[in-house]
């Protein structure tokens, strides 16, 4: 009896050692793998609007079959990122010019609440992380690197959201962004255009530094603004990435 107790004791004394929360594991699957591939290329440009895909050569790349090839293409095509034509083929799709209007209301909504948050509450070490980023965005630019340079501006944005404690605006946002990123890039090897881009968010820095919310907002908007107008001039210069 006496044993059973301590067998008892002990097992109770090691189930209050557990964590409170064991953290989850998601499981990555080979077409999720294909998938996020793909995604980066389309939206990086390195596979550009009107490409050809064959499911075929994917899955050779890969070294998979093309069973996941087609299913990572059949979510790419519901996120509006490639066009399946039956016994045709499939390819990236051309930006949508008419969907970046509705998507840039959608995004100055979403990171208005969060840039007033993190204005109102922003702390010393917040706004050190985002001198880090806008000093990286700063060396990027003079080497010329848009890519990186693309993602250290994913990275600021993120950020603020973080900062003013919703990070799930963040995931909601980068769906929603998707046709805006894709023509964003083009517009990043333009003489100047990312010097422009890191002067915009240092005014931001500089109102949630001062936590000037009314400043952060306006900045804010400014900055998310300027994507239309360049859009109309890249459809002119990209006829063949538009629709």
């Amino acid at each position: 009896m006496r044993e059973r107790s301590a067998s008892a004791a002990g097992l109770s004394e090691g189930v209050r050692t557990l964590p409170a929360r064991l953290p989850k594991v998601r499981r990555v699957t080979t077409a999720d793998a294909v998938f996020h591939r793909l995604y980066d290329d389309i939206l990086a440009l390195r596979m550009p609007p009107g490409m050809a895909l064959q499911e075929k050569k994917i899955a050779e790349e890969f070294g998979v079959s093309r069973t996941p090839v087609r299913e990572a293409l059949l979510r790419l095509s519901e996120g509006g990122l490639v066009d399946i034509y039956p016994q045709a083929g499939t390819v990236v799709s051309r930006i949508p010019v008419s969907a970046i209007p509705e998507a840039v209301v959608v995004r100055k909504a979403l990171e208005a609440a969060t840039v007033e948050k993190a204005a109102r509450i922003a702390t010393d070490q917040d706004v050190e992380r985002l001198d880090a980023i806008i000093a990286r965005q700063k060396a990027l630019a003079a080497l010329g690197d848009t890519s990186s340079f693309h993602e250290m501006d994913e990275a600021f944005h993120e950020a603020i959201t973080q900062i003013a404690g919703y990070p799930g605006i963040w995931a909601i946002l980068k769906t929603v962004k998707v046709q805006i990123d894709r023509a964003r890039r083009l517009t990043l090897p333009a003489l100047g255009r990312m010097d422009h881009v890191v002067l915009e968010h240092i005014l931001i820095r500089n109102a949630i530094a001062e936590h000037e919310v009314e400043g952060a907002h306006r900045a804010m908007m400014h900055h998310l603004g300027a994507v239309i107008p360049d859009v109309e001039e890249l459809r002119t210069r990209y006829p063949d990435y538009f629709c």
